[in-house]
């Protein structure tokens, strides 16, 4: 029996890895680079903390988040770490490709309940301008290619400026988003899936969380490409 999703994999891969360059026939990645992956196992299944067990963390058992279930397949540690800074500060679209397909790959080995929409977080309209691109949505784009999942950049709106948040404590970053975002009404009913590039505290996917909530979602997923330990 074909296994169609290792022949599609294999029609996707580059002939050298994409993180050291050796020769590789299998997804982007050569077999040594993906093995020291920092993966994210195990990891607290509501906010997707690093720890020692993949039961929900003491935090979110007293203070649950908005969102029903975060995933973050990898922690925020080299090579993935430089990678997202190639993409997010020096406009480097090769890691968005790779990355992307990883995520779509760590995806489908997840399991779990399927989502009706992907949701980018958006950048604010003048930080856009000035950036070019939202690192989100660069992720987004090779995500749904891979995985045939329906993305919707337009849905989420940033409707005023935040501070950058590099440096702030978790009380200062809540603070920092509150009612930082609108999110549209086609959200009704469906299941929502969040999607950022780095989950540090969770305070801007839960901000745009309570805004699909109140948008009427049926339930609203939390993802990001990395977290923050």
């Amino acid at each position: 029996m074909v296994d169609i999703r290792r022949e599609l994999l294999a029609l996707l891969s580059p002939a050298r890895c994409q993180f050291c360059d050796a020769p590789t026939g299998d997804l982007t990645l050569c077999a040594a680079c993906r093995a020291g992956l920092p993966w994210n196992q195990p990891a607290c299944p509501r906010c997707a903390l690093p720890q020692t067990h993949d039961q929900p963390c003491a935090r979110c058992l007293a203070n649950p988040p908005p969102y029903v279930r975060a995933w973050a397949p990898f922690r925020l540690e080299a090579p993935i770490r430089e990678q997202i800074h190639a993409l997010k500060y020096a406009a480097d679209f090769v890691p968005a490709r790779t990355l992307g397909r990883l995520l779509a790959l760590s995806l489908g080995a997840r399991g779990g309940d399927a989502v009706d929409v992907v949701i980018p977080v958006p950048l604010h309209p003048g930080r856009l301008r000035r950036r070019g691109y939202n690192q989100s949505v660069e992720l987004a784009r090779p995500l749904a290619d891979e995985a045939g999942l329906r993305v919707e950049a337009g849905w989420a709106r940033r409707t005023r400026t935040t501070q950058d948040q590099i440096g702030m404590d978790a009380i200062a970053r809540r603070r920092n988003v509150r009612g930082a975002f609108s999110v549209d009404a086609s959200v009704r009913g469906l299941r929502v899936a969040l999607l950022d590039d780095v989950m540090t505290t969770g305070a801007t996917l839960g901000e745009l969380a309570r805004s699909c909530r109140r948008a009427g979602a049926a339930t609203v997923e939390a993802w990001a490409l990395a977290r923050v330990a």
